[in-house]
């Protein structure tokens, strides 16, 4: 089987639960293809560069997937049909990263209730941030 990531971009308007549901709705058919969704991220609600069918903001979920080719060509095509989701990409990968850097929450609802920590781990990049001194 191969490795494959899905992000997809959901109406701004769509509640945690929808949000949720509908990322579960993905994931049966990708299980029903008899592949496996390996993990979910929710990225949160971001503006977006530009509107997209007459939305500025959406709800970006990312899906890792592991599963033959069949069953990522059926859940793009059922996201092409969804009203819900306005932009998606699909692409195959060597190995998923853990976590990616964007990730806020595995469920949107977990998130709207205030459940994940906001305080992360710093990156080498911040500790050295933190060590650089501007002068005036």
């Amino acid at each position: 089987m191969a490795l494959y990531e899905t992000v997809f971009i959901a109406r701004q308007d769509l509640a945690a639960e929808d949000i949720d549901a509908l990322s579960n709705k993905l994931e049966k058919i990708v299980t029903e293809g008899n592949g496996k969704v390996v993990s979910k991220e929710y990225w949160g609600l971001r503006n977006l560069s530009y509107k997209v069918k007459k939305n500025s903001r959406g709800h970006y979920i990312l899906l890792k997937i592991d599963s033959d080719y069949a069953a990522v060509a059926e859940l793009k095509r059922v996201i092409g049909y969804n009203e819900d989701i306005i932009r998606s990409l699909t692409f195959k990968v060597e190995a998923h990263v853990d976590e990616s850097p964007l990730f806020v929450s595995a469920s949107a609802k977990d998130y709207k209730a205030g459940k994940v920590s906001a305080k992360k781990e710093p990156t080498k990049t911040d500790l050295v941030l933190d060590q650089v001194q501007f002068e005036a």
